[in-house]
């Protein structure tokens, strides 16, 4: 594996972090505060307009066919600025790649150019249920067959983008006799379907621009053509992007750390104690010290997990290693961060208090990284059985 990014992934990653310092990272603080949603949709459709809702899709479909190491490290530079906006373009960007992958041709056409585009604010991956987080498989959501229609009823949570997105791809049981995890199906169910209901939204520790949002289906009717892929393999296909996703939150995480080890680190090259800048002191120096060699190991693991699904190899266990160790040494930065501000850190006036609440939850979404760890386990033990 060659290090080095091409061009077109590195101008992709100066594009992504040119537009995140003049545009994100000014509201950033402001949207973490106060609801304005206008303003955060209207950066969304900027991000739309520069080609990153579609970075891993087809250019026939309106994507950028960038591939996965340049969606990385565009999720790294959005994420530096505002955490908010990068899970909505990482979700965004795995919608597309899902239709992309098992949609029809006519329901490529349809949806993804739109949120490629922007026409879509955002797309939403409808999965978790209460009783089915990390078993999705036990999912009770159904979906009956009645005459030219799907007839759903049930519940999502925890929907990214759920008040804003143009279309749904849901899970839900097609077979409620077959063996567990074997009688689901996926659909694509538009924003306004009759009985497509958006709940409350959720208050949140963190990324609180970012609109989280429970989803029922009351007889919620959708006609026999959102039906996307093979009849009762939806499960596969829900573990299958899974994978794919945990690299953008992976990227995510990255991004979250370095921003506030930048900033804790330029605040510590300034603060004076004792007579002497701080950075002069061991503690500081062995915080900046291992904070950075983490984050740097995380971005090789991001690096070794996308240029293998760019290469359309397994990538699930480097996936999910890379989301596992990025996301837990964002944590571990964000700590060290607000540390080395000492009471200031603690503060809304600095950043880095904002920094670790939005790093938290990317230990929990996409897979809990206890999951992670039953995934990495379970592949290599594999090789010794």
């Amino acid at each position: 594996m060659f290090l080095e990014l091409n061009e077109e992934q590195k101008l992709i990653q100066e594009t992504a972090r040119e537009f995140a310092k003049a545009q994100l990272e000014p509201l950033a603080a402001r949207l973490d505060r106060e609801d304005d949603r206008p303003a955060f949709l209207a950066n969304l459709k900027k991000l739309a307009e520069l080609g990153f809702m579609g970075l891993n899709v087809s250019a026939e479909y309106g994507g950028s066919e960038a591939g996965v190491v340049a969606f990385s490290v565009a999720m790294t530079e959005i994420a530096r600025a505002c955490a908010s906006t990068a899970v909505t373009v990482s979700v965004n960007n795995m919608v597309c790649e899902v239709i992309q992958a098992i949609g029809s041709a006519e329901q490529k056409k349809k949806y993804i150019p739109r949120i490629c585009s922007g026409e879509y604010a955002a797309g939403a991956f409808a999965l978790t249920e209460t009783g089915a987080g990390s078993d999705p498989a036990g999912m009770t959501t159904s979906a009956v067959a009645e005459g030219d229609q799907w007839v759903l009823n049930g519940s999502k949570i925890f929907i990214t983008s759920a008040p804003y997105a143009g279309v749904f791809v849901v899970w839900a049981v097609t077979d409620k006799d077959a063996p567990k995890g074997k009688g689901i199906s996926c659909f694509l169910v538009e924003q306004g379907a009759p009985g497509l209901v958006i709940g409350k939204q959720e208050e949140k520790t963190g990324q609180h621009a970012s609109a989280t949002c429970e989803v029922l289906f009351d007889n919620c009717r959708i006609p026999k053509d959102a039906l996307m892929g093979k009849l009762n393999d939806g499960f596969r296909i829900a573990v299958g992007e899974l994978a794919g996703g945990r690299i953008g939150i992976g990227s995510l995480g990255l991004g979250v750390g370095l921003a506030a080890m930048d900033f804790a680190t330029r605040y510590a090259s300034e603060r004076v104690q004792f007579g002497q800048k701080i950075t002069n002191f061991q503690a500081i120096q062995w915080m900046v010290a291992e904070a950075y060699t983490e984050l740097e190991a995380a971005r090789l693991l991001l690096m070794q997990a996308a240029y293998r699904k760019d290469a359309g190899k397994s990538f699930a266990k480097e996936a999910s290693m890379a989301k596992m160790y990025a996301t837990e040494a964002a944590n571990r930065a964000c700590y060290s961060a607000v540390q080395m501000l000492g009471g200031y850190g603690y503060t809304r006036d600095f950043p880095v208090e904002r920094y670790a609440r939005d790093a938290r939850i990317t230990a929990i979404y996409e897979g809990t990284n206890e999951i992670q760890r039953v995934i990495i386990a379970r592949e290599i033990l594999r090789n010794f059985n």
